[in-house]
């Protein structure tokens, strides 16, 4: 049985799999891992191995913790991986876009696959047919939008993403909502064409914190996966146990 932990910039995903089957989700934030932690050892004893993709706030210290109940790995971008990966600057390519590549690789086998990241940032990754990690692109996501209006302006409210928006502003806060919720979909879109102009027959899969927000205001058709990132860190656990 398994343990993976997606310690990212919020928050911290703690998922529970037997073989690839997910059993357990919970999440915590870094107080409170601790507790998320014996939580979790308390329902499921027989976890013997645990993976932790980390790009926030995890210390050492919690990683000792958790050190006590199983054996624990921590991903790097050195890991060994079960796809090509043509990326120019493999000791700089995040842990958590290692582990979508990964998702894509083994549930989409011998298939064009870009997935999308709509977390802090958004993180688009290309695996093609052929089983190579290409690469793909960064642009800040939906919140550090909303954030950068504000701190980069004098006059320009912080806002949360709001449900309802019209493409015409007639307010302030209703113009910010338009051009952030409009824009980044409209970058999603695109980013999508240009790919499928590229790639044939392509797979888009849309996942991250944001992602159920952004799926039903895009216009192209993609499989939305709020736990795929999490599936490729136990299919890395699984691989790497080899």
């Amino acid at each position: 049985m398994n343990l993976v932990i997606d310690a990212g910039n919020t928050s911290n995903k703690l998922a529970v799999f037997r073989k690839n089957d997910l059993l357990f989700l919970t999440s915590s934030d870094t107080p409170g891992f601790h507790k998320a932690v014996k939580d979790v050892f308390s329902k499921f004893p027989d976890i013997n191995h645990a993976l932790v993709a980390s790009v926030g706030s995890l210390t050492k210290r919690e990683l000792n913790v958790l050190a006590i109940f199983c054996k624990v790995q921590l991903l790097t971008s050195v890991a060994s991986v079960p796809f090509k990966n043509s990326y120019a600057s493999p000791q700089t390519l995040g842990v958590d876009r290692i582990a979508l590549a990964t998702a894509a690789y083994f549930n989409y086998p011998n298939t064009n696959t870009l997935v999308i990241d709509a977390g802090t940032c958004i993180t688009y990754d290309m695996v093609n047919d052929y089983g190579e990690y290409l690469g793909g692109a960064i642009s800040p996501g939906l919140h550090m939008r909303y954030k950068s209006l504000h701190e980069h302006t004098a006059s320009l409210p912080l806002l949360d993403p709001s449900p309802f928006m019209e493409l015409i502003g007639n307010t302030t806060e209703n113009s910010i909502h338009s051009g952030v919720i409009n824009g980044i979909c409209r970058e999603i879109d695109g980013v999508i064409t240009q790919y499928q102009s590229r790639f044939e027959h392509l797979t888009v899969i849309l996942t991250g914190g944001d992602g159920q927000f952004l799926s039903n205001r895009l216009k192209n058709t993609i499989f939305a996966n709020s736990n795929f990132l999490l599936e490729g860190l136990n299919y890395l656990l699984e691989y790497n146990k080899r």
